[in-house]
């Protein structure tokens, strides 16, 4: 189904003009080499383009539409009309000259052969020059001298005659055309995608931009050991399918791969998305619904609220609304040494999928401390409450970033190691004496309750958005407990550096029965040394209706009971600050 949705997805690109045929390809370019009508080296054109990358402008190159390069990890196989400083001139900064010399042979031969009979003055330029060339006078050649480290460092070189670059010339394009789809010689068979007899291709494409993958492209189907082949079928034949097919299915990647506006990075693992009619306004939408930034929050609400409503969801730039019958495909990518592994692969209509991360965000609706203006929090910012923020390391662990980012999109239960990541950092930072601005963060609780909603069928009245005081949940009134008895030693202590919460946090959240009485002596001392009257009476009265529900203390809690324990502690010292902002005001 992946590699059968991608085709399609090319087809409907091809159709709209935005992605290459076949036989062609889109690769990153440095420098032009400008050549005269008699195959002289004029000139080196930079063809580097500024790009924001961050705070910072940065050189990168080009992209241009080029003659399909090949696949190549080992060997020697020249490209058509664009190429390293190996093949076009002969030269490369590896110390080993004998073997640039012949990448250099290997690219004059294919490009005699392709433009022998090709009468233009490109094809003429292009040709003289392999006749002509001396690679053993490159390095000291005039026109390389500024910018030959730059072109001895590995990037793509194309042709210039003229006033246009040589691929671009009809006589040439023909010829290329004419040549690249010859029939081969491999083996014929049904192929697995199209379903079609063709020619099976031995090899696939590679696929570049995997984040973590070698930056040469990486394979997403490859048998390179006997131990992968069977029924005596080497490589790819194991699974036939066809050259058009292969090139259609890496091409569209490729593209996706390459577009900030149909990728993003989970972890280490790339997700790509894409509108099976390939319309670019789905995945623009899609993007910001999972990773809401801080100035679209109302757009992203404005959205949810008109598919609650079953109204039209329209964008900007687009005449038409999005249909919500349109297939959507979500694809999540992790680097595997020389291959892809596929994290999650999923596909629904783009209402389904809307519908999914509409559910997720109510999930984790909860109230906000002052000042937090993000009501929807993406996956993302999500995953970062799982790290330890003082870490040089903050990617979350790889397993789990896939798995919520699937949980999210197909309405599935969250993954366990979500949860348990969550108590942990929780646990570990109450450890940490100097992570006081962290711990019990709005977006940890958020996880929490969603969690606790989803995966274990918690009811929307018990697990609630705010403080439930109707709660009769023995662990989520501990938490409220332990909150209270923590605003009774600050209000005691006033500027207090450490409280409870650093000491027996942990403690009380899995084993109460040891811990809250000696919460409640130091209880007594605090609301002694407070010497308020009104105070006393009010923080005991709410102590005694929040213990009148408890008939027995639990000597231990399991980790979904931790989980509301949290939650009341958050509820209720959230609710404290609410009263505290309040009578500020």
């Amino acid at each position: 189904m992946i590699l059968q949705s991608l085709v399609t997805y090319y087809e409907s690109l091809e159709q709209k003009g935005k992605i290459t045929s076949p036989g062609w390809c889109s690769a990153k370019v440095s420098f032009g080499l400008e050549l005269s009508e008699e195959g002289e080296l004029i000139r080196v054109i930079p063809l580097k383009e500024s790009v924001e990358r961050g705070k910072k402008m940065v050189e990168v190159p080009a992209i241009r539409r080029v003659p399909q390069m090949v696949a190549r990890s080992s060997g020697v196989s020249a490209n058509f009309l664009c190429d390293n400083s190996s093949y076009l001139l002969g030269i490369d900064n590896k110390g080993k000259p004998e073997r640039s010399l012949e990448c250099f042979e290997a690219a004059k031969e294919k490009h005699l052969e392709i433009l022998e009979d090709v009468d233009s003055r490109a094809a003429r330029a292009v040709t003289l020059y392999f006749k002509t060339w001396k690679p053993e006078k490159a390095m000291g050649h005039a026109a390389l001298s500024e910018v030959l480290e730059e072109i001895l460092a590995g990037g793509n070189l194309i042709f210039f005659v003229g006033d246009e670059f040589v691929q671009e010339d009809p006589a040439i394009k023909a010829a290329w055309e004419t040549y690249s789809q010859q029939p081969g010689e491999g083996t014929e068979g049904i192929c697995l995608v199209t379903g079609k007899q063709a020619e099976i291709a031995r090899i696939h494409g590679t696929i570049k931009g995997v984040p973590g993958a070698q930056s040469s492209g990486a394979a997403l189907v490859s048998f390179n050991a006997p131990a992968f082949e069977s029924y005596g079928k080497e490589q790819s034949y194991n699974a036939p399918v066809s050259t058009y097919a292969a090139y259609a299915y890496t091409t569209a990647l490729n593209y996706l791969l390459s577009d900030r506006d149909h990728m993003t990075l989970i972890g280490d693992t790339a997700v790509v998305y894409w509108a099976e009619d390939g319309e670019e306004a789905y995945n623009r939408t899609f993007s910001f619904m999972m990773e809401p930034t801080a100035d679209n929050q109302e757009i992203v609400d404005g959205v949810f609220k008109n598919l609650a409503a079953g109204k039209a969801v329209d964008v900007d730039d687009v005449e038409e609304s999005l249909s919500m019958d349109q297939k959507f495909y979500i694809l999540g990518l992790s680097p595997n040494a020389a291959r892809l592994s596929v994290r999650f692969f999923y596909q629904d209509s783009f209402g389904n999928i809307l519908r999914h991360v509409k559910d997720h965000y109510d999930r984790l609706r909860i109230v906000r401390p002052a000042g937090d203006r993000m009501e929807y929090l993406g996956v993302w910012r999500l995953l970062s409450e799982t790290v330890n923020k003082k870490s040089k390391d903050k990617k979350p662990a790889p397993n789990m970033a896939g798995s919520l980012y699937r949980a999210v999109i197909s309405g599935s239960n969250y993954p366990e190691s979500m949860y348990q990541a969550v108590i942990g950092r929780i646990r570990s930072e109450q450890d940490d004496s100097d992570s006081h601005s962290y711990k019990i963060t709005r977006g940890r609780a958020a996880m929490i309750k969603a969690f606790l909603l989803k995966n274990r069928g918690g009811s929307e009245e018990e697990i609630t958005m705010e403080l439930n005081d109707n709660s009769n949940d023995v662990a989520y009134i501990l938490g409220q407990e332990f909150a209270v008895l923590e605003a009774i030693q600050e209000d005691a202590n006033p500027g207090i550096n450490a409280t409870i919460k650093d000491k027996y946090f942990n403690s009380a959240c899995a084993t109460p029965a040891s811990i809250f009485p000696i919460l409640f002596k130091l209880k007594n001392s605090h609301l002694r040394k407070m010497n308020q009257k009104g105070k006393e009476i009010y923080y005991e009265k709410m102590l005694g209706a929040l213990q009148s529900k408890i008939t027995e203390v639990p000597k231990r809690l399991n980790l979904d009971a931790q989980g509301r324990f949290i939650l009341g502690y958050y509820h209720q010292t959230q609710k404290r600050y609410e009263k505290k902002s309040k009578e500020e005001v």
